[in-house]
């Protein structure tokens, strides 16, 4: 039985500011490590949360067909905002509870989408914890920031 994870983070040099986002797909039978995929993009005005959703969508959108994913991210806001918040902002018309539009609402109507088709299981880690997958997101998200980034000098 092979199972899929994607590893995802989200990085952003200023909030808002360049930013970019990482991906490490891996596809495992139990504990071995069968195939590996990495994706990295980035933008060059963004904020930390929209490259952490935009990591998330990534992973879901890069697979050809229909399966079961543990996408494994260490934004709380990724993960309570599609595990808890997001069945009443939808109910609400995508407002909080305040009533207030929701935040980033382009990106979590895409990952609505993404996710439709797919059997997610959302999983939270702490970040730079010496997780080695989610460190090696994190060097994927820094390496999609640094074509955005001015050089120092």
């Amino acid at each position: 039985m092979t199972d899929l994870f994607a590893y995802t983070d989200g990085a952003c040099s200023g909030n808002p500011g360049p930013g970019g986002w990482g991906v490490l797909m891996q596809a495992r039978d139990g504990a071995v490590v069968v195939k590996e995929r990495t994706l990295s993009g980035g933008e060059a005005d963004t904020t930390n949360n929209r490259m952490e959703l935009m990591a998330a969508i990534s992973a879901l959108e890069a697979l050809k067909r229909d399966a079961g994913i543990v996408i494994v991210t260490d934004s709380a806001y990724v993960k309570n905002g599609v595990t808890t918040w997001m069945t009443g902002w939808k109910r609400n018309g995508w407002k909080t509870a305040d009533r207030k539009p929701v935040k980033n609402v382009d990106l979590w109507l895409r990952l609505d989408e993404a996710q439709a088709r797919h059997k997610v299981e959302w999983r939270w880690i702490k970040g730079h914890a010496g997780h080695e997958e989610n460190e090696r997101a994190d060097e994927l998200a820094r390496a999609g920031m640094a074509p955005f980034k001015k050089p120092k000098g």
